[in-house]
């Protein structure tokens, strides 16, 4: 069953001039792994952890370091989450994510679906 589905846009080029901007910003908001990134890479991922809040239904107090995009063997990007977004996601019966990624056009994009065995 489908708990909640998410989506949300970023544009790369302005990301990427709030994190040369704001030198402390990409520790808040990726993970030491996903830190070494390209810059259209952390858009994506950024608007993928966007998406998966909204797709929880935007509850306060998640950090954005409990969750984290990484790349299958096969390319496709999966969701990872633990701390805060692990507790939200518990209370609402989440024990799958489905992850879609894509950036064209100066513009990065992700769909988040949760979900649930129920």
């Amino acid at each position: 069953m489908i708990v909640g589905v998410g989506i949300d846009v970023v544009d790369v080029d302005r990301f990427a001039k709030s994190l040369e901007r704001t030198p402390g910003l990409a520790t808040r908001l990726f993970t030491e792994i996903e830190r070494g990134l390209h810059p259209r890479s952390l858009a994506a991922r950024f608007a993928a952890k966007e998406a998966l809040a909204k797709a929880l239904g935007a509850p306060r107090g998640l950090r954005w370091t409990d969750a984290e995009v990484r790349k299958a063997p096969d390319g496709r990007p999966s969701l990872h989450v633990d701390g805060t977004v692990a507790a939200a996601a518990g209370r609402l019966g989440v024990t799958a994510w489905h992850v879609s990624l894509s950036h064209d056009g100066g513009v990065a994009v992700a769909v988040v679906i949760a979900e649930s065995p129920d």
